[in-house]
């Protein structure tokens, strides 16, 4: 797949790695191609990077995992989406963009004719760098109502080395995957367990 990604930290750059690995031709979409987060990130086979505008126009699926509050910007930044797949990996913790109570909603108002899924939100970026704990993968979990959207989203959690990715349900539902981030950051950092936890479902 060309994948454009948006937001070049910690998220972004782990799925940026994964996915390249893969084979897959990805984008880092920046403000400033000479001033920006993560220039080592071009070293790695099959990453490139370019403004966002470019970046959006020439992929056909676009990973936004930059901070809230610069999600209108970036929306409008990105230009002519329709018919692309957009998948939200960000949430809205501390601090959200202005005039909605999550980027999800954002997206789904401001990106007319998208797919729009939310995923890779639910866990650490250090379980995007390496999803196999005792050689199982662990779990991934994808939202919103684009059918495409959940069917490139899963595609791409498998090839970034996660077991499965569970269908959390319709655009509905988007919070509450939000919610799930939130359990694992309360755990993880509130609770003292570490960075090192995952979320497995086990069925009987």
């Amino acid at each position: 797949m060309k994948i454009a990604i948006i937001g070049t930290g910690n998220v972004g750059g782990a799925l940026a790695k994964q996915w390249s690995k893969a084979g897959h031709q990805i984008t880092l979409g920046v403000r400033d191609v000479n001033n920006f987060k993560g220039a080592n990130l071009t070293n790695q086979e099959n990453i490139s990077i370019d403004t966002i505008p470019h970046a959006c126009e020439k992929s056909d699926v676009i990973v936004v995992a930059a901070v809230p509050p610069a999600t209108i910007d970036i929306i409008s930044a990105m230009g002519n989406v329709s018919g692309k797949v957009i998948i939200d990996a960000m949430n809205s913790i501390r601090t959200k963009p202005e005039g909605y109570a999550n980027t999800f909603e954002a997206f789904k108002d401001l990106c007319k004719g998208a797919e729009i899924v939310k995923c890779f939100n639910s866990t650490g970026f250090e379980n995007m760098q390496n999803p196999h704990y005792n050689n199982k993968g662990i779990d991934m979990f994808v939202a919103g109502n684009s059918a495409i959207g959940k069917q490139t989203a899963t595609t791409l959690a498998l090839d970034a080395g996660f077991e499965n990715c569970y269908d959390f349900g319709g655009d509905e539902k988007a919070a509450l995957l939000e919610q799930l981030a939130f359990c694992w950051i309360n755990l993880a950092i509130m609770q003292g367990l570490g960075r090192d936890i995952a979320f497995k479902i086990i069925k009987r």
